[in-house]
């Protein structure tokens, strides 16, 4: 179960190497003034120590960009010395953003629409992080058809549903949401308008162990979940 307790046990775990890691992301933006990360700080963060924690055989992300999330993802897998990352994306800015040395022996880019690739999708993903079209027809796409192809019990992420206290209606989010109602299964979000108090208790946290991040941005509107047993039948046809 993800949750503040486990997250924040991660933390104390892993801060060394995420203060690392912080550090390289930082470099990478000042290289690379032209990226354009999409994770706040708390979401990359918390991505990376999942990942640490769950130590994936496989990870598939959905939308990479510039690759600011992808690079977080390949340096948990550095750091836990395994692990392989299948990122799909129609465009292919991140193919010029990653660096060698993470994408040797541990990255496949999949370039093109998805709902076009789904034969390369990993069938044992150990982690799935979904960060693209954020509109609710993808979201129903992805439920029905995406989300039977992976194992139950593994960690999910999606990205931009809490801009607001609730996923705003007619999105990705209210569909997600709305599907995880139905199956049952409570999300973690690090949101500062839908869970505060998570929110200001692991900034607390940070401050004590001396985490800065990497952009200092915590919008964070990111959730997670454990993928539910079941992945047929509510596939979030309403917002």
């Amino acid at each position: 179960m993800i949750d503040l307790d486990l997250v924040s046990r991660l933390y104390r775990t892993h801060t060394a190497d995420l203060a690392a890691v912080i550090a390289e992301q930082r470099a990478l933006r000042e290289a690379m003034p032209s990226m354009v990360p999409q994770l706040d700080d708390l979401e990359a963060e918390i991505t990376y120590l999942l990942l640490r924690h769950a130590r994936p055989a496989r990870v598939m992300e959905l939308g990479t960009f510039h690759g600011w999330s992808t690079t977080w993802i390949l340096r948990a897998l550095r750091d836990n010395g395994t692990g392989h990352l299948h990122s799909f994306d129609r465009v292919d800015h991140v193919r010029s953003t990653v660096p060698a040395e993470l994408a040797e022996g541990r990255w496949t880019f999949h370039h093109g629409d998805v709902r076009a690739l789904l034969a390369e999708v990993p069938r044992d993903a150990g982690y799935l992080f979904v960060d693209a079209a954020h509109t609710a027809s993808f979201a129903r796409w992805y439920l029905a058809e995406l989300f039977p192809l992976v194992p139950a019990g593994i960690p999910v992420s999606v990205h931009d549903v809490f801009h607001t206290r609730w996923a705003l209606p007619f999105t990705e989010g209210a569909v997600v949401t709305r599907w995880l109602g139905g199956h049952g299964t409570d999300w973690f979000s690090a949101s500062r308008r839908h869970d505060p108090d998570t929110h200001h208790a692991l900034l607390a946290l940070r401050r004590d162990l001396g985490v800065t991040g990497a952009r200092d941005t915590t919008v964070n509107p990111m959730l997670w979940f454990t993928m539910p047993a079941q992945t047929q039948g509510i596939t979030g046809n309403q917002p």
